[in-house]
């Protein structure tokens, strides 16, 4: 869950700084500057969010059709699902290959909206897995969690609860992604296609022993 929640800081990088100021997993970003678009404030876009908000509701709409009435812990269609992510994220980076210069294009709104899709289908998969503060595309929550709740317990414990080194997995992936788009901005998506691709693998074979031994 840890790697997927740096795959989506990478993935908003990507869509806020490579396509057209878009996130692709932070649906309340694209909520909000979808309503100052329609105000017309500063040029900010209208197309873009309101896709990708498709998009994320596409995806895990799918998502959540397949895993109704799926045995609890991690199941064959999770694992299907997230390999599936992994294929369309490695197809979008190579569609940016050759088109790098996406940005408000209408190819930079149908690559923002794809990889929404994929949001969408990822964060459906960690609801169900239901990992307490790990839903992989938002820490806001975690945030308020974590100053309301995690901070009064005192000495080290704070630091190594999951709900701060979840925002700092999100963090780091914003961090990364944004600089690997100095690069090139399909670096970041493949690397997410790469890291999503190992979660699936590593889930599938360990997630339900490790679950009877936690």
């Amino acid at each position: 869950m840890m790697t997927l929640t740096v795959v989506t800081g990478a993935l908003d990088a990507v869509g806020y700084l490579g396509l057209d100021r878009v996130f692709t997993g932070n649906m309340t970003g694209n909520v909000v500057i979808l309503g100052m678009g329609i105000a017309a404030e500063d040029g900010l876009p209208v197309a873009g969010p309101l896709i990708a908000l498709f998009g994320y509701v596409l995806g895990a709409a799918a998502a959540g059709r397949m895993l109704r009435g799926r045995r609890s812990g991690w199941n064959t269609v999770i694992t299907a699902t997230i390999l599936v992510n992994a294929v369309v994220l490695a197809a979008t980076a190579t569609v940016l290959v050759f088109v790098p210069e996406a940005g408000a294009t209408v190819t930079g709104v149908l690559v923002a909206a794809t990889i929404a899709v994929v949001m969408g289908a990822q964060a459906c998969t960690a609801r169900v897995l239901a990992v307490t503060d790990m839903t992989t595309v938002v820490v806001t929550s975690t945030i308020t969690s974590y100053a309301s709740e995690t901070l009064f317990l005192g000495g080290f414990a704070a630091l190594r609860h999951r709900r701060l080194w979840a925002v700092v997995a999100i963090f780091a992936g914003a961090l990364a992604g944004g600089l690997m788009m100095k690069i090139h901005i399909s670096v970041p998506v493949y690397l997410a296609a790469v890291a999503t691709l190992v979660t699936a693998l590593v889930g599938h074979r360990y997630w339900n022993g490790a679950a009877k031994t936690a």
